[in-house]
């Protein structure tokens, strides 16, 4: 009985090193290791052991239990981090996928591309909070109280205790990054800052109650409006090509005096041209000044607004501004 303990420790250790997958391994393990295996038939097969020897016998097939299973466990061990150096059969014959690679937002790069344009006009960049006091959105803008520009329903007003007093608001222009520039440095002044602003309209395909504009500053003495001109014509035939020009329309504006809308006349990829507005501007309203402690007899200047997201859709043909914040990977991907 004892050579048969030696005899199937043998064969088994023989039958394991055969094994090369987990098919064979499995079958190894009934054999040898299940309820009607080898091991056990040894184990029923005690009764007809002489009782002198069936202690040791015992002992015997214990061990070889024993020793079988941590032999079957190493090996199934091997053979698995095997097939995890393997890994999947590759067929070089598959033509390869491009990667997926991301971009950078049609918008943002929209504002990388202004803010170097004025960079290249000598324009610094500047930044300053969303949230904003009534004080920067519209007192020292020359905003009067009385200004249906403040009215609740053009406003989203969040609650008492703004900076200088009154309720905190989503500005609503990004001028009050002007303000904040001017009381804190003295001239001259040369900045853009270009941001989110908030306005409560409602969402058609050229209206968002959220969207970006990009605000310009320049102070020092004996700035003119010619200045003012110039820098928009450099603006607009960087942005839209050596033959675009550019309109000053009167217009009204608290901040400025004279005011004028910007237009932009450019030319089309069929020959014609069309002219575009894009923003407005004019020189600073003395009372701006005052306001932030300048000497309006020294100086002046002159500051102007552009319509990012408007920027972006007429350069890239885009005719619903909402296309812009849906986050459909099939439009952002051609930009």
């Amino acid at each position: 009985m004892f050579e048969q303990i030696d005899q199937l420790a043998s064969q088994a250790r023989a039958d394991l090193e055969a094994v090369e997958d987990a098919d064979d391994l499995e079958r190894f393990r009934v054999r040898y290791l299940g309820g009607k295996g080898a091991v056990k038939e040894l184990t029923k097969s005690i009764k007809s052991v002489p009782a002198d020897d069936r202690p040791a016998f015992g002992q015997r097939v214990n061990e070889l239990r024993q020793k079988l299973q941590e032999a079957f466990d190493e090996k199934k061990a091997r053979l698995a981090a095997s097939a995890e150096r393997k890994g999947p059969a590759i067929d070089l014959t598959e033509p390869g996928l491009p990667p997926r690679l991301g971009r950078v937002h049609v918008l943002r790069r929209t504002v990388d591309e202004l803010l170097e344009v004025f960079a290249r006009m000598g324009f610094d960049a500047a930044d300053g909070p969303e949230v904003e006091d009534e004080h920067h959105n519209f007192v020292a803008l020359n905003i009067p109280e009385s200004h249906p520009a403040r009215d609740p329903w053009d406003n989203f007003y969040l609650a008492e205790g703004g900076d200088a007093g009154g309720p905190f608001l989503l500005r609503t222009q990004t001028s009050t990054v002007q303000i904040r520039v001017m009381e804190n440095a003295a001239p001259p002044i040369r900045v853009v800052s270009a941001g989110r602003v908030y306005r409560p309209d409602e969402h058609d395909a050229t209206h968002s109650s959220m969207f970006h504009q990009l605000e310009g500053l320049y102070v020092d003495e004996g700035v003119s409006l010619a200045d003012l001109k110039t820098t928009l014509l450099q603006f607009a035939r960087a942005y839209f090509g050596p033959d675009a020009e550019v309109s000053l329309v009167p217009s009204y504006f608290p901040f400025t005096e004279p005011s004028a809308e910007l237009y932009v006349n450019r030319p089309l990829p069929d020959g014609g041209r069309e002219w575009l507005e894009v923003g407005g501007c004019g020189v600073v309203d003395p009372a701006v000044f005052e306001q932030v402690g300048y000497d309006p007899e020294r100086y002046t200047g002159f500051a102007f607004g552009l319509g990012i997201d408007r920027l972006a859709m007429i350069k890239h043909g885009v005719d619903d501004i909402r296309l812009f914040y849906e986050n459909d990977v099939r439009f952002l991907r051609q930009f």
